[in-house]
C-alpha cells in the first residue's frame, strides 16, 4: 500500500493539474494522482464540455471502448460526493474501479493496477476531484479561446465520425433488411426473427446518432434561458430594469461552443454596461437564423462606456470563432454592444486554430523561434536546457502540421500580422 499522499504536496501538484490546456488536464491529472492512486486508466467525464466530454488518460486500447452509456451508467449507481470502490461494465467488461461523482454532476473513474485494492484516501481524492471539477466548469462558463478552438475542432470531428459511421452501418442494415423481407427466402420463422432483430438494430443506431448528436449542441432558446438566469443571478442587488428578448422557438440549433461563447461574450457585455451608476435600463437580446446568431445588448445610460477596453476583452473570443464585435456608445444616450457570431465551422481560421492548440510554453518557444533565435538562445530566455528546447520545438512542429522552423516561424508571424489588422 503506498503511503498516504501529504496534503500540501496534493495542493501543490493540483496547481500543475489546473494550469494547462483543459483537453490535458485528465493526463495531468492522472499524474498527479499516480502515485497515491496507482491505475492504468483515468476518465473524467463531463457534460459540461460540448465536444469532447470524457477526458482521459492511460491504457488507449481500454479507453478506446468506454462508451458515453458505461459512463452515464457508473454515474446514475453513484450518490455525489461519496466516492466508491465497486465493480461497474467498462470498456465492454466488468472492472473493479474507483470512482467519484461531484456535486456538480462531474464524474471521475479510475481503473486501479490492483483490482483488489480498497480506495485509499477517499475523502482527498473527492476533494481534489472537487477542484478539478470547478476548475473545468469554471473554464467552459469562460469560454477562452484555446477552449473553444479546442472543443469546437473536437465537437465537428466527433460529428463527421458519427454521420459517417452512422451512413455507412444504416446503409448496411437497410441492405440486409431488404434482403431478409424478400419473399424468395424458405425459412419464414427465420426470416420473422432476423427481420424482427435488424429493425431493432435500425431503430438504436438511429437513436445513438441523434443521441451523441445532440451532445455537441444546443437549442437557441434553451441556451438563452440559462444566460438569463445567470445574468439574473449575477445582477439580483441591481436596481436598473433589465428586459430579455430571446431568439423564437423556431430557432436554430447551436454547436456547443458557440452557446457557451455567446454566453460568456454576453455576460461580459452585460458587466461592461452595468458599470455605469446612471444606468436606467438594459436590454440583452439574441436573434438566430439558420448561419449566424447575433448577440446585441444596448443600455440608456450616460454613454461613458470605455469601448476600447471592452473589444480587447471581447476579441480573443470572437476571432477564435470567426465572430464580428460591435461596440458603439453615445454621450448622454446609451451604449450598444453586438457580437455576431457565425454558426458555421468554415469561419475558423486554420493557423490560429493550429495555434492554439499550443500551450503556454510551446507559444513562448515559437515566438522565439518567430525572432529567428536559435535552440541555445531560447534555452538562455527561458532559463532552460537545450534538449529541453529541442524538446519542445519538435512538439511545435508536429501540432503546426509543419516540416522546419522556418514554416513555423512563417505561421507566427502571418497570425500576428492578421491580428494586428484586425485591432
Amino acid at each position: 500500500m503506498p503511503d498516504e499522499l501529504d496534503p500540501v504536496a496534493a495542493l501543490t501538484g493540483l496547481r500543475e493539474v489546473l494550469d494547462g490546456p483543459l483537453h490535458e488536464i485528465a493526463r495531468r491529472l492522472s499524474h498527479l494522482v499516480a502515485s497515491r492512486w496507482p491505475h492504468t486508466a483515468l476518465i473524467v467525464f463531463t457534460r459540461e464540455c460540448a465536444g469532447r466530454p470524457r477526458k482521459v488518460a492511460g491504457d488507449v486500447d481500454m479507453l478506446n471502448k468506454v462508451t458515453i452509456g458505461e459512463l452515464e451508467q457508473v454515474k446514475q449507481e453513484l450518490d455525489p460526493g461519496t466516492p466508491v470502490c465497486s465493480t461497474f461494465a467498462i470498456a465492454g467488461e466488468q472492472r473493479a474501479v474507483w470512482a467519484v461523482r461531484d456535486p456538480s454532476d462531474m464524474l471521475l473513474v479510475l481503473v486501479p493496477r490492483s483490482p483488489g485494492q480498497p480506495l485509499p484516501q477517499p475523502g482527498l481524492l473527492t476533494a481534489l476531484f472537487g477542484i478539478v471539477a470547478t476548475s473545468i466548469r469554471q473554464q467552459v462558463a469562460q469560454a477562452s479561446p484555446d477552449y473553444l478552438a479546442e472543443s469546437r475542432a473536437a465537437a465537428l470531428e466527433r460529428e463527421r465520425t458519427i454521420t459517417e459511421l452512422a451512413t455507412a452501418h444504416e446503409s448496411t442494415l437497410v441492405r440486409l433488411l431488404t434482403t431478409l423481407r424478400s419473399t424468395e427466402l424458405d425459412d419464414h420463422r427465420a426470416r420473422v426473427t432476423a427481420t424482427d432483430a435488424t429493425s431493432s438494430a435500425l431503430v438504436a443506431l438511429r437513436t445513438a446518432q441523434q443521441s451523441q448528436q445532440a451532445l455537441s449542441t444546443e437549442a437557441a432558446p434553451a441556451a438563452f434561458t440559462v444566460l438569463r438566469n445567470e445574468i439574473r443571478q449575477m445582477l439580483r442587488h441591481h436596481e436598473a430594469p433589465i428586459e430579455f428578448a430571446a431568439p423564437t422557438a423556431a430557432g436554430s440549433t447551436l454547436p456547443g461552443d458557440i452557446a457557451h461563447a455567446a454566453r460568456a461574450m454576453t455576460r461580459t457585455a452585460v458587466l461592461a454596461l452595468t458599470a455605469d451608476p446612471e444606468l436606467a435600463r438594459l436590454r440583452v437580446a439574441w436573434t438566430c437564423d439558420d448561419a449566424t446568431l447575433l448577440v446585441d445588448v444596448r443600455d440608456q445610460s450616460t454613454g461613458n462606456l470605455d469601448g476600447a477596453s471592452l473589444r480587447r476583452q471581447l476579441q480573443g473570443r470572437a476571432r477564435t470563432l470567426g465572430a464580428t464585435v460591435g461596440v458603439d456608445a453615445t454621450p448622454g444616450w446609451g451604449s450598444r454592444v453586438t457580437v455576431e457570431l457565425p454558426l458555421d465551422a468554415s469561419a475558423d481560421t486554420g493557423v490560429e486554430t493550429r495555434l492554439t492548440n499550443l500551450n503556454r510554453r510551446e507559444r513562448e518557444v515559437l515566438d522565439l523561434l518567430a525572432q529567428g533565435k536559435r535552440n541555445k538562445a531560447i534555452a538562455a530566455d527561458l532559463g532552460v536546457t537545450e534538449s529541453t528546447v529541442k524538446f519542445h520545438v519538435t512538439r511545435v512542429l508536429h501540432k503546426l502540421d509543419v516540416s522546419t522552423r522556418g514554416e513555423a516561424a512563417a505561421l507566427a508571424l502571418t497570425a500576428g500580422a492578421d491580428a494586428a489588422a484586425r485591432t
